[in-house]
């Protein structure tokens, strides 16, 4: 994705706020708000911001998950899966 097509000054913001927020919904791709010729924020829609996030979280998880293989706190399949069979059986 290319942001050079979505750069537009903190006045065009100001000036065009309802359109703004309507392409921001309707194209879904992000829009850079400059302020004396320098980028200064990032707009996107809602649902963008939220898929954003869910996938940074699971990024994380990701991250988290990597660093305790690495760490070497792992057990074998074949143990997490008897001990589940085990608590199964007792409830």
């Amino acid at each position: 994705m290319r942001y050079s097509s979505q750069v537009k000054p903190i006045s065009y913001l100001k000036a065009n706020a309802a359109e703004v927020l309507t392409n921001l919904a309707e194209q879904r791709e992000p829009m850079v708000i400059t302020q004396n010729g320098e980028a200064k924020a990032v707009l996107q829609d809602v649902a963008s911001y939220e898929e954003t996030q869910e996938t940074l979280a699971l990024l994380k998880i990701l991250a988290l998950g990597n660093q305790d293989v690495i760490a070497g706190k792992v057990k074998p399949v074949a143990d997490v899966v008897a001990r589940l069979h085990a608590k199964r059986a007792s409830t």
